[in-house]
């Protein structure tokens, strides 16, 4: 192995990122080195890329950024027990920190130490990288290289949609980027009744109707209050608020059936205003969701690939590594599902 390595980095702050060789991490204890087969762009390495509010005040440079990947152990730190050289594993993206009450209680995503993978520290876009052995997840054979390594928003889907019983309920989805098209796939999956996916973004809507959506909504066109009577619902049961956007969070919230469920994932404005009126007096319940439960999404979202569930539906594009601009482009456009690029050659 070489001592260098190609890495996509954040080098300074700023608009755009660039392939660099860079050092190849060091192996501590409890450590492994994995040689990256495949990596996929999250909306978190776009904001990184764009530069924007959330990176300038988060992200240190400089820093090899990704998070979401497979590969292959190459080596083993000491202490490392439980796990093969050249098996095939993915990582769980939080290193946290396994000391704090929540850690302790068997609740680590909510650890309030937590450090990202590509975002607090050396990523995985690059040819190697370095994590904790208890964070990796070993990939089935049967799973494809490139579904495994955007298991990570996978899991973010399945965290959120999963919060609360979909089953026979009326499900609305605000945000059809790819972690809403995966949601409105398990929503489907597991059962829910109605499945409303709003956005703005056709292309993306029709992802997430292939998916299972079935209404989807673009809401410059059409009314989501209009939505609801032609359902003849009295409202939805369930909400999955994955936008970010704050009138489709207030949309939401206006949508939903007295006692109602909403998960809220996507990354609001510090200064979003909400209707409290219509949560106390509907008794809606919300609840923040971060990350993913540690390990048991992690299974979760391995048994239902395994049983077939169409998570390929939503990679639209599988590039090489060298195209990885193309990715970042199309990201930025919102003219993708998942962007997945390829360090091996191997692109079927």
């Amino acid at each position: 192995m070489n001592n260098t390595m190609q890495a996509l980095v954040k080098g300074a702050p700023g608009r755009g990122l660039e392939m660099q060789t860079v050092a190849v991490p060091q192996v501590g204890p409890n450590e492994v080195l994995i040689q990256v087969e495949k990596t996929a762009i999250c909306g978190t390495d776009l904001h990184i890329f764009l530069w924007d509010e959330w990176a300038q005040r988060t992200i240190q440079t400089p820093l090899v950024i990704g998070h979401e990947f497979m590969g292959r152990i190459v080596q083993m730190g000491d202490g490392v027990t439980g796990y093969a050289l050249n098996q095939r594993v993915s990582a769980e993206g939080h290193v946290v920190c396994g000391m704090c009450r929540n850690c302790r209680a068997g609740k680590p995503h909510l650890c309030p130490n937590t450090q990202g993978i590509g975002v607090n520290r050396n990523g995985a876009f690059a040819e190697y990288v370095a994590v904790p052995a208890s964070n990796l997840w070993p990939i089935p054979d049967e799973i494809p290289s490139e579904l495994a390594a955007f298991f990570d928003p996978f899991g973010n889907a399945a965290h959120c949609a999963l919060q609360f019983d979909l089953v026979g309920e009326d499900v609305l989805i605000t945000g059809a980027g790819p972690i809403g098209i995966i949601a409105a796939g398990i929503a489907k999956h597991v059962g829910a009744r109605h499945i409303v996916v709003t956005d703005v973004n056709d292309y993306r809507l029709g992802l997430a109707s292939d998916m299972g959506a079935t209404r989807i909504v673009n809401v410059k066109n059409e009314s989501l209050a209009d939505v609801v009577k032609a359902l003849d619902i009295d409202g939805f049961d369930i909400g999955l608020e994955m936008s970010g956007n704050p009138q489709a969070f207030n949309d939401m919230l206006a949508s939903m059936y007295h006692g109602g469920h909403v998960a809220l994932l996507g990354i609001l404005p510090k200064d979003t205003g909400i209707d409290w009126d219509t949560v106390i007096f509907r008794g809606l319940e919300l609840h923040g969701i971060y990350g993913r439960r540690m390990y048991e999404t992690w299974y979760k979202m391995t048994q239902m690939t395994l049983t077939g569930f169409p998570l390929r539906k939503v990679l639209t594009h599988h590039l090489p590594v060298d195209a990885w601009s193309e990715g970042f482009d199309l990201m930025e456009r919102g003219a993708c599902g998942k962007v997945v690029v390829d360090w091996t050659g191997d692109i079927s």
